[in-house]
């Protein structure tokens, strides 16, 4: 396969990234950044994302921002989500990036085991709150590992069941996926230009497993990865390929190579899980019940239809 990275020009563009204070979201951020975009660099420490906005090239021209948005924190996800409607302005892509792994038992405000919020629910009041100002696509962020995800809409907290994070951290990306095609299925139904795609980096070396307090998983996630994965910028493309590349809503793309470890942008291989339509529909039912927010009909997403996608990128 030939490698893909000569990314089109996103002069013009507005993309809005989660958890991109590091790692694969601070990568997509340079990379869409060298190529003229305007980024929002939606994070949890204010701090830690100014000093790394100015390693994404437009900082200097006022194209990159900083705001602060917990996305494992509901409250703080409606604060993030009013702020951008006060300020009125349109939001091309919206990358649902930042995420934990293998951190310990601790659960939300609302009793949801804390991978769930941070990975999903958050993501999930986000993008239905932004989705009025979204013109063209949001791109959420799965893992292999969702393969192996098992979602219990009775026991979100994980208080019924021996605590495993990873267990924990596949159910989360589980959701991810089953929300990203279900919201790509009600955006058709209502209409709406925007569309919904996923993406995985395939092994990468991030500090992802930073905040797991365990340091065996804190030193194999940072340089086990180092050893045998592909550099961050490497992981990264995929996002930014499923966030400009013009491809169909519902897509979900990762590294090319057989086990989708290493490689470059291509499609990737979903569970058949994810096309269980009735957990989808079960898990969006659960998620309102938890968010208070809901997708609006008819013609969500409508005030974006001024602006097309990013177009096809070249090889």
């Amino acid at each position: 396969m030939r490698p893909w990275t000569k990314v089109p020009p996103q002069a013009g563009r507005r993309f809005v990234i989660t958890g991109s204070n590091g790692g694969l979201g601070l990568e997509t951020a340079r990379i869409l950044g060298s190529r003229g975009a305007e980024i929002v660099m939606a994070c949890r420490s204010v701090e830690k994302a100014e000093a790394a906005a100015r390693t994404v090239p437009g900082h200097d021209k006022g194209r990159v921002t900083v705001r602060r948005v917990d996305v494992s924190d509901l409250a703080s996800v409606r604060a993030f989500v009013a702020e951008e409607q006060a300020e009125g302005r349109g939001i091309d892509v919206l990358i649902n990036n930042a995420g934990v792994l293998g951190v310990p038992h601790s659960v939300s405000a609302e009793g949801v085991e804390m991978h769930f919020a941070t990975n999903y629910l958050g993501h999930f009041a986000l993008t239905l709150g932004l989705l009025p100002q979204l013109r063209d696509r949001v791109v959420m962020l799965s893992s292999r590992e969702h393969r192996s995800g098992r979602i219990d809409l009775d026991d979100l907290g994980w208080e019924r069941r021996p605590y495993r994070p990873f267990a924990a951290y596949g159910a989360s990306k589980l959701a991810d996926l089953l929300f990203m095609r279900e919201l790509d299925r009600r955006l058709r139904a209502t209409g709406s230009p925007v569309r919904s795609v996923g993406a995985h980096p395939g092994a990468t070396a991030t500090s992802i497993t930073s905040g797991s307090g365990h340091p065996l998983i804190t030193w194999i996630g940072h340089h086990g990865h180092r050893l045998v994965g592909m550099p961050a910028w490497r992981g990264a493309l995929c996002t930014v390929y499923a966030a400009v590349a013009d491809i169909p809503g519902g897509t979900y793309i990762g590294p090319h190579g057989r086990t989708e470890l290493w490689g470059w942008p291509a499609p990737a291989r979903m569970s058949p899980k994810v096309e269980d339509t009735a957990l989808a529909a079960a898990l969006w039912q659960r998620s309102v019940e938890l968010t208070g927010v809901d997708l609006e009909e008819p013609g969500a997403g409508q005030p974006g239809a001024g602006q097309p996608g990013g177009g096809q990128p070249g090889a």
